[in-house]
């Protein structure tokens, strides 16, 4: 099972996350997007991997969807050594030093956890890319590559 979560203002990275949910199942996962995505979602069933779409709000902050999952995790501290996960970051580089400032956030507290990211993360820049699912499926389709995360 591949969970989907979903950090998002204005639906950008909730598109992202259902352009790239075929690319997986392709790959032989049963996928599953989380728009408002609590942290049992992600502790409550057995999760094999995780992929994070989450946009960046305001000065560098988490989405309000987001937002309780966020602070669940680092509250709850639940420790995620299992949690393989990749993430992808939405954000706009003409707000200099906060650009991509929820993904690096979320990516900061799941480290903490000793969840295990797989490869690099992703950061899209809506000063270069219009839409960021023209970046977003080559990286997924080159992750799920490298990550040999093949299932069928």
């Amino acid at each position: 099972m591949l969970k989907i979560f979903v950090g998002t203002m204005y639906g950008g990275a909730l598109d992202v996350a259902e352009q790239v949910k075929p690319l997986f199942e392709e790959a032989g996962y049963e996928v599953a997007i989380f728009e408002n995505p609590s942290l049992e979602d992600l502790t409550g069933s057995r999760t094999d991997l995780a992929l994070f779409c989450v946009s960046t709000t305001g000065s560098g902050d988490i989405p309000g969807n987001l937002l309780p999952f966020a602070r669940a995790l680092d509250e709850q501290s639940p420790g995620l050594p299992s949690l393989r996960y990749g993430l992808i970051a939405l954000g706009d580089s003409s707000y200099g030093e906060t650009f991509c400032g929820a993904g690096r956030q979320l990516d900061a507290l799941l480290e903490g956890q000793g969840a295990q990211r797989l490869g690099e993360r992703l950061e899209i820049d809506a000063m270069e890319t219009f839409m960021a699912d023209d970046a977003a499926l080559p990286w997924v389709e080159e992750w799920i590559e490298t990550q040999q995360l093949k299932v069928a």
